[in-house]
């Protein structure tokens, strides 16, 4: 046996007991000493790979947070598909770039596949380009160079070519809830933060259509698809007819929410994204493949190619070059997990994953008002908002909860207020989850 092939034996059974002791153990690493293990100096010779498998396992497992587990609440972060992990694994195997055809026939056809049916599953036009990121600040990123390409090119200005300096004024409306991923892009972008039109928004964090600015010449319009904090959605059919009248671009972030359009009981909260000029998701969220896993779709597929165009005399090109679609080169071949998700879950599947989701964060969501306690948000997604009491107790709550270890949640700031936030997002996580959590909430509330 080779020392990869010893190497990988050792690291799969290591990963079984540590995924096998997951729903035991608390969510939060109660002592991250072992850890300084891991911080001496560089070793001066070679060490066997089974002894550095060992240590990764002995000192770092324990000091992990447990968001594989079914209990981990925060940030809508999801854990990972019995097949996605299969595949990820896999992957390593075949250790890919999938930045040309040429370089990986497999990954380039398992991507193109994965594309083809986000597509269906999601109902967006089937002409649309699919690139697969890091994640929604890469996909953000992607999709809104090929807006920046495509409205400039509307307006005679070749931007890859001459850049900015001198270029026509881009408009860049964004709500005042939107995503930090967003205003990362945006400015990475060259659209400085100061100059965007910034529009209000309701008690739910929705942009308010009555508040629109009017436009007029090259502009982008960024809305939102699941507010990271309540779940609520801009209202995007009405938001996309007036940009479109005025010749915008629209983008919609939807780093989970765009998921709803696989679920029949929660498409219509998505009514419209559909006539969006480019969207942002993520895998590694609601789709619960491993990180990192992001997707950038652009309707007008050469806007995205051309924003993302690169060429060299030794590149050879093919029908499914993954870097046409995203900014690096190199990459690892993170379509194969979105494959192998899609294709063990199926459209029923997905459909139901989100549901449950959506009804696990409505079941706590209804024993923490139960308990006297205040939710802060309409429950329509998988997002539920806290609040016990004043701001101050409220944090205290929060740490209390972080530091019991039942459950992992985070914390965050809604329209002035303190609250815990609860995001339901793993597919491990069941009512007997949401459950016990809840009843350490409320225990470690009322101490």
């Amino acid at each position: 046996m080779n020392k990869s092939v010893e190497a990988l034996a050792e690291a799969a059974e290591r990963a079984a007991r540590y995924l096998e002791s997951l729903p035991a153990r608390p969510v939060a690493p109660a002592d991250t000493r072992l850890l300084q293990s891991l911080r001496g100096p560089l070793p001066e010779g070679p060490c066997d790979p089974l002894e550095v498998v060992r240590l990764l396992d002995e000192c770092a497992s324990p000091s992990t947070v447990a968001s594989a587990g079914p209990r981990y609440f925060g940030f809508v972060t999801g854990g990972t598909l019995p097949a996605a992990l299969g595949a990820a694994v896999l992957a390593s195997a075949w250790d890919q770039n999938a930045a040309f055809e040429a370089m990986s026939p497999a990954a380039a056809a398992l991507e193109e596949s994965a594309a083809r049916w986000t597509l269906e599953l999601l109902s967006l036009p089937a002409q649309s380009a699919v690139g697969f990121t890091t994640g929604a600040t890469m996909a953000n990123l992607a999709a809104l160079a090929a807006a920046r390409h495509a409205v400039l090119a509307r307006a005679g200005w070749n931007v890859e070519e001459q850049g900015l300096a001198g270029a026509p004024g881009v408009a860049v409306v964004v709500g005042e809830e939107v995503h930090v991923s967003v205003l990362k892009a945006l400015s990475l972008l060259g659209f400085g933060r100061a100059r965007l039109q910034r529009v209000p928004v309701d008690g739910q964090g929705r942009m308010r259509a009555d508040a629109f600015p009017s436009l007029s010449g090259p502009a982008i319009v960024c809305l939102q698809a699941g507010n990271v904090n309540t779940g609520a959605f801009d209202p995007l059919r009405e938001i996309c007819a007036r940009a479109h009248a005025a010749g915008a671009w629209v983008h919609v972030d939807s780093a989970f929410g765009l998921w709803a359009l696989a679920s029949p009981a929660h498409a219509r909260l998505a009514d419209g994204a559909g006539l969006a000029d480019s969207w942002a998701t993520d895998g590694h969220k609601w789709l619960n493949v491993p990180y990192d896993s992001g997707l950038a779709i652009v309707r007008e597929a050469q806007a995205l190619r051309a924003a993302m165009a690169s060429s060299a005399a030794y590149l050879a090109t093919g029908q499914r070059d993954g870097a046409a679609f995203v900014p690096e080169l190199s990459r690892r071949a993170r379509g194969i997990e979105v494959w192998a998700a899609l294709r063990s879950l199926g459209r029923s599947g997905v459909a139901e994953l989100v549901e449950r989701c959506c009804r696990l964060a409505q079941r706590f969501a209804d024993g923490a008002r139960a308990a006297g306690f205040e939710v802060l948000n309409d429950v329509v997604l998988n997002q539920a908002l806290v609040s016990f009491g004043s701001d101050e107790r409220t944090r205290r709550v929060i740490e209390a909860v972080q530091r019991d270890g039942t459950c992992w949640c985070g914390g965050t700031v809604w329209q002035g207020r303190a609250a815990l936030r609860f995001s339901v997002s793993s597919w491990a996580t069941a009512e007997a989850d949401i459950d016990r959590s809840l009843q350490a909430v409320v225990r470690l509330a009322r101490s």
